[in-house]
């Protein structure tokens, strides 16, 4: 087992390895690498060009760990994504196809463009870590993590993720845009990136896309393909990422805050303009954020400061108001501030000499 202070160096190796393609925006980066040691799942949303998929892919390469991304279209069906029997003629029998969730980094790209339909396949594999078919349910391999994207701008011809959906993920993030040094070092980069190998070197002998798996030709017609993530060099390794969620689950949270994370659900729920407040998987989540986050600071202990970093990106989008008119990811943010500032924090002397 590795030592809590090996869960940092980890998280050091992976940010620097993600800082090669993505300028700044650390923070965020951090908030990615606590959901994946949390075995949590991450929704990130914001305005095309931000580099949303950038960084679920890079991460996806800093692992040595089989990644697959799925275009969400209106089109796709369940069976895209989870797999299927299919009749062999030649065998005379049925045999299983696994589909893209079958992987350990799965990237759903603008999940709202799918119908509810199909984003209600995803209710199981990200909760429960199986997938069932035809009454027969299958494990998931560690790690499983699912990082979708959505534009928040573009209503036309997207599906509002329910709030099941929405509850299922860890954390929401929003990248944002760069700043202005951020903005240069950005085009400078451009101007060093060589170009893009064309399309013929990228299939083998056989014409065939290079991946683990080669998709089943009904695959062909949704918007899915699968990526083989091929580096020299990882990052780290599948069973590091193992270990290191193994010790996230062991980081010691004092009693008073565990209340602390109780109180700040009960505030959301029983504030007079939420129709649905944090739900006990909220808590949860949040407890299991706070753990992680700690660990990759270096502490085999969780603190305040840790539970009010991680409130609004753990909270917020689970949070639905009784009014639609107001900009919901913005009240919902303020609500959960409102709250850090009335609710009592505990001593933090204090859950530092108990857990040492």
């Amino acid at each position: 087992m590795i030592p809590v202070n090996e869960v940092q160096n980890i998280a050091r190796q992976l940010q620097t390895e993600i800082g090669r393609k993505i300028v700044g925006k650390q923070h965020e980066i951090q908030l990615l690498l606590t959901a994946l040691f949390a075995s949590g799942h991450v929704l990130m949303e914001d305005v095309p060009g931000t580099g949303k998929t950038m960084l679920a892919k890079t991460l996806a390469a800093a692992m040595q760990c089989r990644f697959q991304r799925v275009q969400f279209t209106p089109d796709l069906l369940p069976s895209d994504l989870t797999g299927g029997n299919f009749y062999n003629q030649k065998e005379s029998e049925f045999i299983f196809r696994p589909g893209p969730l079958f992987a350990h980094i799965v990237l759903a790209d603008e999940i709202n463009r799918a119908t509810p339909r199909t984003q209600s396949s995803l209710l199981e594999c990200m909760e429960e870590k199986q997938i069932s078919i035809d009454g027969t349910s299958m494990k998931l391999e560690d790690p499983f993590m699912v990082i979708a994207t959505q534009n928040p701008v573009d209503n036309q011809g997207t599906f509002p993720l329910p709030e099941a959906q929405m509850d299922r993920f860890m954390l929401k993030l929003s990248l944002g845009y760069p700043s202005s040094a951020e903005g240069v070092e950005i085009l400078r980069r451009s101007l060093e990136m060589p170009d893009a190998p064309p399309v013929s070197s990228q299939l083998d002998e056989k014409n065939e896309v290079p991946s683990y798996q080669k998709p089943a030709d009904s695959e062909s017609a949704s918007a899915i393909y699968t990526e083989a993530v091929r580096s020299a060099d990882y990052a780290v390794t599948r069973d590091q990422i193992i270990q290191t969620r193994q010790i996230c689950r062991q980081i010691q949270v004092h009693p008073d805050l565990l209340e602390y994370m109780v109180r700040i659900a009960e505030a959301t729920r029983q504030h007079a303009d939420t129709a649905l407040g944090a739900s006990p998987r909220a808590t949860q989540a949040l407890l299991r954020a706070s753990q992680a986050y700690a660990a990759i600071q270096g502490r085999n202990y969780v603190l305040p400061d840790d539970i009010r970093t991680l409130a609004a990106p753990v909270l917020a989008h689970r949070l639905i108001f009784r009014s639609r008119h107001q900009n919901g990811v913005v009240q919902a943010q303020q609500l959960i501030q409102s709250i850090l500032d009335t609710e009592p924090v505990p001593t933090e002397a204090g859950i530092e000499g108990s857990v040492k």
